[in-house]
């Protein structure tokens, strides 16, 4: 199956604004991660669409043997710049290149609402060990401080078609009749990035359905962000500022 069309133009597009400026994920929500997936020396972790290798990298000091799973060659290009050593494999999560029963577990970081639900489901179930586990993440957008919602509200027009803008719909419809996985079991978690202005934007520039924009568009977006910044009282003639994140985390075993 390929991947969707926004998704593929956009982190194809802006691959290095996405390795930039996108958030990491903080270490308890990784931790949780962690002992939840049982990821340890001796298991085999795939990470599905690892983009840039943002939460891979965070992976390494488990000690278990990590497969970065990418289907578009810009991200995949990145994180095989930044983590030489990974074991990289082209391959969408409906389709993935390993073998059955191969991986103990599965990591999907801001990626699951991009995915056939069902086709990847079925194929996490196929690759999965006998209790093998999945672990889900996202960093969701915090609202909660004025400057940082009218920064989002320029998104809202933007993203209006967004596959995850209903994010308890996925859960809905994914895992409640899903006959590959239990039930899910959930975390939240919260961090801070702080960014220059330039990161702010090119943080921005990362959104998927701002860097499939055609240029002239995508440019009148980031000068509005650019003139937010500029003038809001509590981001003015500041170097940096801080933009918050609830992070959403959840794991389900495979039947």
């Amino acid at each position: 199956m390929p991947v969707h069309e926004v998704a593929q133009t956009g982190f194809g597009n802006e691959a290095d604004a996405y390795d930039r400026a996108r958030p990491s994920y903080p270490p308890d929500a990784v931790a949780w991660l962690v002992d939840a997936l049982r990821i340890a020396p001796g298991r085999t972790v795939a990470d599905v669409a690892a983009g840039t290798g943002k939460l891979t990298r965070l992976l390494d000091a488990t000690g278990a043997r990590l497969l970065a799973l990418e289907p578009l060659p810009a991200m995949y290009g990145v994180l095989r710049r930044n983590q030489p050593d990974r074991d990289v494999v082209a391959s969408t999560a409906e389709a993935l290149a390993l073998r059955d029963a191969s991986v103990d577990g599965i990591t999907v970081a801001q990626a699951f609402h991009w995915f056939d639900a069902p086709q990847a489901l079925g194929e996490f179930h196929r690759v999965l060990r006998p209790g093998g586990r999945i672990g889900l993440v996202w960093n969701a957008r915090d609202r909660s401080v004025p400057w940082v919602d009218a920064l989002w509200s320029v998104m809202d027009r933007v993203e209006k078609r967004a596959p995850w803008r209903n994010h308890d719909q996925w859960r809905e419809s994914a895992f409640v009749d899903t006959p590959w996985f239990g039930p899910l079991h959930e975390g939240t978690f919260r961090h801070e990035q702080v960014l220059s202005t330039e990161g702010v934007i090119d943080r921005f520039r990362s959104v998927s359905h701002v860097a499939s924009m055609p240029p002239e568009s995508r440019d009148a977006v980031l000068d509005e962000i650019r003139t937010l910044l500029a003038t809001d009282p509590a981001t003015r003639g500041r170097d940096t500022v801080a933009i918050p994140y609830r992070v959403d985390c959840f794991w389900a075993q495979r039947r």
